[in-house]
């Protein structure tokens, strides 16, 4: 092994994430409460109540579990950050990645371990010097190039740098995922527009918004070429990961608590596949682009090297995903026989024809992709097979794996590339 204790840190906010994460090979999952994380306000978001059930699934897994507990802390906050941290310890969670002072010192005080968050902006070996007497890993501000990295990590492996626990320092970094415009994500654009704080986890994410230039005195308005001229690419460095693990990065952290499960499936496997071959010596060119359809395929905004190799950033151009396919639900699974490895569910909302890719998503069950080799509609008595099946048949087709009653099916289906927009001359 080129570089021991390396750790894939996948993002899960909910249950069929956190799954996916786990069954494609992450080392460790990141995961917030409803409250006091970044992201809050998400779709996707876990509750207090849910705690027990997460460790327990990560310790089943042999798992680490990281609790995001990282936005600013007012005075009124105080009473219930200490209660979500010692409610996290006391069930077993592995650490807490925080960057309020005062959640790094409650967490000392009750011996839970801390990561502190890329929200600080620790960008030299001086300031990790001084926040390795309060934890054990810091994510690196996200506006490092891979040379900075490699001169902290240096400075740590001559000073034998070690963390509150007596460890060796950790280094962590974005390998893939959102890069937000502002410093290390502390962006203070939606308090100001709508009182409504980024660093609290209320961001609603001006940036990705369209914008068009005014000439007050005339009227006249100017499209922009690139219209989302304050949304970035995503990070993607799964073509020179061999070099960030060369730096000293040791913890490569998947962003995407608010993404979807098929996202994170995706996504963690390719960068499991890549972090093994980079370990056994097989990393390639060739295998990276026979990575990169997979995680095209799920939510992006286009894709740039982040800051990573000191080049000119991208911008996503249009505004919502660039992903390959997109998901269409169909309906729910309402049978599932094990024996004859069947399922059985009624096309509510599409049709469906032999040949098409799907995903299968629950709770419990994750992520489940396959294609559809063959169908049985029913009619009448009869179940017959058919290529294609209408809205409202009920359809049975084969299924192998460890899906169940209540998951629900999506297709699949191709996406045409987004046009790209056009300046309107002045």
């Amino acid at each position: 092994m080129l570089y021991p204790n390396t750790e894939l840190l996948s993002p899960a906010g909910c249950y069929p994430s956190l799954r996916a994460a786990i069954a494609n090979g992450a080392d460790a999952i990141y995961f917030g409460l409803a409250q006091l994380n970044m992201r809050a306000k998400a779709r996707r978001s876990f509750h207090l109540e849910d705690l027990p059930e997460i460790i327990r699934i990560c310790k089943e897994s042999d798992v680490k579990s990281c609790l995001t507990l990282n936005t600013l802390l007012y005075e009124h906050d105080l009473k219930l950050a200490r209660n979500l941290l010692e409610t996290a310890h006391q069930h077993g969670v592995t650490a807490v990645i925080a960057a309020d002072m005062a959640t790094i010192q409650i967490a000392n005080e009750i011996g839970l371990e801390v990561h502190i968050s890329t929200q600080l902006s620790i960008s030299n070996y001086e300031s990790l010097k001084f926040y390795s007497q309060f934890c054990d890993r810091i994510v690196l501000a996200r506006e490092l190039n891979l040379k900075m990295i490699r001169s902290i990590f240096d400075k740590m492996q001559e000073n034998d740098l070690r963390g509150r626990a007596g460890r060796p320092m950790e280094l962590e970094a974005f390998a893939h995922g959102a890069l937000c415009i502002a410093v290390s994500g502390r962006c203070g654009m939606s308090l100001y527009t709508d009182n409504s704080s980024a660093n609290r986890g209320a961001c609603i994410q001006n940036c990705r918004k369209e914008y068009t230039v005014k000439d007050t005195e005339s009227g006249k308005e100017l499209k922009i070429d690139n219209n989302l001229i304050m949304s970035p690419n995503d990070i993607k460095t799964i073509e020179f990961l061999d070099q960030v693990l060369h730096a000293g990065i040791r913890v490569l952290k998947i962003e995407g608590r608010g993404r979807a499960p098929e996202y994170v499936g995706a996504v963690t496997k390719a960068y499991r596949i890549a972090m093994d071959a980079v370990q056994d010596g097989t990393y390639s060119q060739e295998l990276v682009e026979s990575l990169m359809p997979a995680v095209e395929k799920v939510y992006n905004r286009g894709f740039s090297d982040g800051y990573y190799l000191g080049r000119k950033q991208g911008w996503s151009g249009t505004a919502g995903s660039k992903a390959s396919h997109r998901k269409v639900f169909v309906g729910t699974i309402s049978n599932h026989y094990k024996k004859a490895g069947v399922i059985e569910l009624i096309a509510e909302a599409t049709q469906l024809e032999v040949g098409d890719d799907y995903l299968i998503i629950g709770d419990t069950t994750g992520v489940v992709e396959g294609k559809i080799e063959a169908m049985r509609v029913q009619h009448g008595e009869e179940m017959i097979e058919q290529n294609s099946a209408q809205r409202g048949a009920t359809i049975t087709i084969k299924q192998d794996g460890k899906v169940r009653h209540g998951d629900k099916f999506y297709k699949l289906e191709t996406v045409a590339p987004p046009a790209k927009s056009e300046a309107v001359k002045a």
